[in-house]
């Protein structure tokens, strides 16, 4: 049947149209929704194809709306993918109503599908329904930023604008809708594409419609390089002539006798100026003023005509003008220059297009020079033409770079009266945006002591602009340094306590955006700024709030400034704040909680004998921690990250044990499970803090068997190297109960914690704390009370590592190793097999090879955890010579595993063969008690036998003699007891 070949198409179709709608450059969001109807259809349509529905009228006309809207979505998809982005954009409004007209007309053929016979069950019919009123409501349109372009485009045209500047604006939003940078370049390219596509338009119609929208944007600076502009500008400038043409006499009008500016035609069909006209009827007249007839007042028509003859005469006129002027003014004497810049600066007032003309005749180098002349009338206008000039004009602030002096001399101008530092403080405040010139403004002699003068000046204008000018320039290290040096910051500080709030905002918008070097913080620091600002965070207005706890921010990411911040009471103020402002609805709360977080941070590291504690109380701490449990989730993670840092300070203890009390904690465990995976690392990362040293009880009430196993996610998902490990931190301190340590196996913890150990043995120190945290985590496996779980990780090959990481780790990685290698050790007399018989005539049979040196037995690593047989001896000895007492205690208790019960005799020649037992006769004389007494217990057993009695007894015997004068009763007491063993006590002595 044709319709079933043409359902397979349709399917196939669908296809296409989801896979293509990934690479569309517009309204994504649109194209897939789309994509999403169509895919509920799919299944629908495979369904009728399965049940071979019989061909019917409708049913194949519904077939054939589908294959068309379908095909034709598709083809949309393509032209969206390949389209230049700025042609997608304007025709954004037509891309929106061929979505819906798809989508209606979808929606319709699926209603003509014979449903009812079509063997579909009722669930499959109902969501059919459904998926119907879902695509009847669907609404496709532009977005808001695209609606305010294709409005602006309009507009444009249809007042013909082609104002550079308004072009600028338009081109700056159309990037911002394209999400494109606004980078010349780009947007050049941009522009040149969209052209080209034009150029091949075959509907003549769209092509004019383009046409107009390419004229209107090439008006911006973008749109063509600055040697293209004045090619096309000289080139219309002489083909003008030298002399201006009169105005023809249709120009002006009948009322006025003047040139007309807005002329309207009347039902008369006279033209008129519009507001002589409509004065003409204010006044009561109702005739024509040339012809008496009888006038509509309704019918006033824009001769749009006559309105653009008009304005290319003025146009001409100016271009001429504009040229012919420069000469006058570089040869004139004051009288003919001031009357020459008076009309230069008429016409910049006038339009923008007049200004572009001024900067293309090249008229800046010329306004520079008259900068140093005496007349201070001269002055003041090159300035007001200067800063016209270059206003949202990248060209001529460019210009302005390139002549010698130029920076210099409009710097001059601001020491001199009031009038002119104005007009001179407004012009560099517009160069200011130009990255270039705003360098170098502030490398000017004496400008930032001039600026700062200014900015307590009494003209608020002024002080506004100086202030403004002085924070642009404050992202240089080099002028802050000069406000320092000079002292100026106190100007400054007296601005932001009594200047108006306008200039406020300003002075505190430059110190939270200062250059954020660790100098100029301690610089602006140590000026006096921490009370004024605290001050303002007090103000009534929230944006200078916000800015003020900006600058605060800024200042307090400096450890100095962050401990004097404590010490002057601003975490009190910003506790007060925390506290009153927590709730979602408020942003406060997440401007002061990162301020917070950073004077905890400063509290890590403190040289002072008297440490610094940014929480005086427990009601502090407990009303900080409690915010977590419904704060928005930043704040959530700053003051997670405030206690973790606290928890790395000298009141670390003191902060662990007040927030083990916190019911709050338990929010920790629930964010293991966040969405946000900076949050959930946060909460981890505190959490590891706690639970070491926390007590079983207190552990064990907020873990259970869904945290451990969330707990073991974090190795897989996470790329945060700190959250693995305090994750494995974590697993490390768990209590050591049987249930635990069952959910850990079961959750595959042991292969990720031996993975860890494995890879981490070989590397540098950046791993270390991540394999001590995982050695730990693997102790609860060794334990000798559990042989199954033993045998398990012996499976994988771990007691080679461990091994290993006595040679290669760190000190705590060493005990640790030392401890799961004793725990093994234990169970190998009982796991190593005994040796088997020989058959037959023994005397005959061949020689079986010797047992285990210590066991007697057959032992590997892997089946009995034999030390001997994992060459551990020698470096669990080697371990015995380090510094750390830890480290000798724990491989010590290694090495003696090897003399336990029945094993002594094997397992002290053993340990001779070694050269361990002169190490633990020197352990005699150690200062560390652990050590003692285990060196004593050994040798009591060694010294039993008379082979080791008689090879090193001799040497043993002073350390003992010293123990008996000076250990304490029970060491005293085994010392003696080994001399007797010695002979050099008789049983009978008074040390017994």
């Amino acid at each position: 049947m044709a319709s079933l070949e043409a359902i397979s198409q349709i399917i196939d179709t669908v296809s296409e149209f989801v896979f293509a709608s990934d690479n569309v450059l517009v309204k994504k969001g649109s194209f897939k929704e789309l994509g999403d109807y169509l895919q509920r259809i799919a299944p629908i349509l495979k369904q009728l194809r399965k049940e071979k529905v019989s061909d019917s009228e409708t049913f194949n006309n519904a077939i054939e709306i589908l294959n068309r809207e379908i095909k034709d979505a598709k083809k949309l998809v393509q032209e969206c993918s390949k389209k230049s982005k700025v042609y997608l954009l304007v025709n954004s409004r037509t891309v929106a109503k061929r979505l819906k007209h798809n989508t209606s007309e979808i929606s319709r053929a699926i209603g003509l599908l014979p449903l009812a016979t079509s063997g579909l069950s009722a669930g499959t019919i109902e969501e059919i329904e459904r998926l119907r009123d879902n695509m009847k409501a669907a609404e496709f349109k532009a977005a808001v930023s695209e609606e305010e372009i294709l409005d602006k485009i309009e507009l444009g045209i249809q007042e013909k604008n082609f104002d550079r500047s308004y072009a600028n604006d338009l081109l700056l939003l159309i990037a911002d809708a394209l999400g494109i940078t606004k980078e010349r370049s780009t947007l050049k390219k941009e522009l040149e594409e969209f052209k080209s596509e034009i150029e091949n338009e075959k509907d003549r119609a769209e092509a004019i419609q383009m046409d107009q929208i390419i004229a209107l944007l090439e008006r911006s600076d973008a749109a063509s390089s600055t040697r293209e502009k004045e090619l096309k500008y000289f080139a219309k400038r002489d083909s003008l002539g030298t002399q201006p043409l009169e105005p023809l006499q249709s120009f002006f009008c009948p009322i006025t006798r003047d040139v007309m500016d807005d002329p309207v035609e009347t039902s008369s069909g006279q033209t008129f100026e519009r507001s002589a006209i409509e004065k003409w009827f204010a006044e009561g007249n109702k005739t024509c003023p040339l012809s008496c007839i009888t006038l509509d007042k309704s019918i006033l028509r824009p001769n749009k005509t006559l309105k653009q003859s008009i304005e290319e005469w003025k146009d001409r006129n100016t271009v001429i003008t504009i040229a012919s002027m420069k000469e006058k003014i570089q040869s004139g004497d004051e009288v003919g220059v001031l009357h020459c810049l008076q009309t230069l600066q008429g016409l910049c007032e006038q339009k923008d297009q007049h200004r572009e003309w001024v900067v293309l005749e090249n008229y800046i180098p010329v306004l520079i020079q008259f900068l140093s002349e005496k007349n201070r009338d001269i002055r003041n206008h090159v300035l007001v033409i200067l800063c016209m000039l270059v206003k949202d004009n990248e060209d001529a602030k460019e210009r302005i770079a390139k002549v010698d002096n130029a920076i210099e001399s409009i710097v001059h101008s601001l020491g001199r009266r009031l009038g002119e530092r104005k007009l001179a403080v407004a012009l560099l405040l517009e160069l200011s945006k130009c990255d270039l010139l705003k360098e170098y403004i502030g490398k000017v002699q004496g400008c930032i002591l001039l600026l700062v003068t200014m900015s307590s000046s009494e003209d608020s204008q002024a002080a506004r602009d100086a202030t403004e000018l002085l924070e642009k320039l404050s992202c240089y290290d080099q002028n802050v340094i000069q406000m320092a040096k000079a002292n100026h910051f106190k100007h400054l500080l007296q601005r932001l306590s009594t200047g108006p709030d306008d200039v406020k905002m300003i002075m505190v918008k430059m110190l939270a955006e200062m250059e954020s070097t660790d100098h100029n913080k301690e610089i602006l620091f140590d000026s006096g700024i921490l009370a004024p600002l605290l001050h303002l965070v007090s103000h009534n207005d929230v944006q200078m709030k916000l800015v003020a706890l900006k600058a605060l921010q800024n200042l307090s990411s400096l450890q100095k400034n962050g401990l004097e911040m404590i010490r002057q009471g601003a975490a009190r103020l910003l506790f007060g704040i925390l506290f009153q402002h927590s709730l979602p609805s408020s942003s406060l709360s997440e401007h002061v909680a990162p301020i917070i977080m950073q004077l905890a941070a400063s509290t890590i590291s403190q040289d002072t004998q008297t440490p610094v504690s940014l929480l005086e109380s427990d009601e502090d701490v407990f009303n900080l921690f409690s915010l977590i449990s419904y704060t928005v989730p930043d704040v959530r993670q700053y003051i997670i990250q405030t206690f973790y840092a606290l928890c790395q300070s000298p009141s670390a203890s003191d902060i662990k044990n007040k927030l083990r009390k916190c019911p709050s904690v338990l929010v920790l465990v629930k964010l293991f499970e966040n969405e946000s995976l900076n949050l959930r690392a946060s909460a981890v990362k505190l959490f590891s803090c706690l639970v070491e040293s926390s007590d079983e009880a207190t552990i064990l009430q907020h873990v259970n068997q869904k945290c451990v196993e969330t707990l073991l996610q974090i190795p897989k998902s996470s790329s945060d190297e700190e959250e693995i490990v305090s994750a494995m931190g974590i697993i490390r301190y768990l209590p050591k109960i049987e249930q635990i340590t069952q959910w850990l196996l079961d959750a595959g913890a042991l292969p990720i914690i031996c993975n860890y150990i494995q890879e981490g043995k070989d590397k540098d120190l950046r791993n270390s704390k991540l394999v001590e945290n995982s050695v730990g985590a693997l102790c609860r496996f060794t334990a000798p009370t559990k042989l199954e779980w033993q045998k398990r990780a012996a499976e994988t090959g771990i007691i080679t590592a461990l091994v290993q990481l006595l040679e290669s780790g760190t000190a705590p990685a060493k005990q640790l190793a030392a401890l799961s290698l004793t725990q093994f050790s234990k169970s190998s007399q009982e796991l190593s097999s005994p040796m088997p018989k020989r058959k037959g005539f023994w005397c005959f049979s061949a020689q079986t090879e010797a047992g285990c040196l210590v066991h007697g037995g057959v032992c590997t690593a892997e089946s009995s955890f034999c030390l001997l047989e994992a060459d551990a001896v020698g470096p669990l000895a080697k371990t015995l010579g380090e510094s750390d007492f830890g480290v000798c205690e724990t491989s010590l208790d290694a090495l003696l595993t090897l003399i336990d019960g029945e094993k002594l005799q094997s397992g002290s020649k053993v340990l001779a063969d070694k050269n361990v037992i002169p190490l633990i006769i020197r352990f005699l004389g150690s200062s560390s008690p652990g050590l003692q007494e285990k060196s004593l217990n050994a040798l009591e057993r060694i010294f039993r036998l008379l082979e080791f009695k008689q090879k090193y007894g001799a040497s043993a015997q002073m350390p003992l003699v010293d123990l008996t004068q000076r250990g304490n009763g029970s060491v005293k007491s085994m010392a003696a007891r080994i001399l007797a063993h010695l002979n050099v006590l008789h049983d009978q002595s008074s040390y017994f």
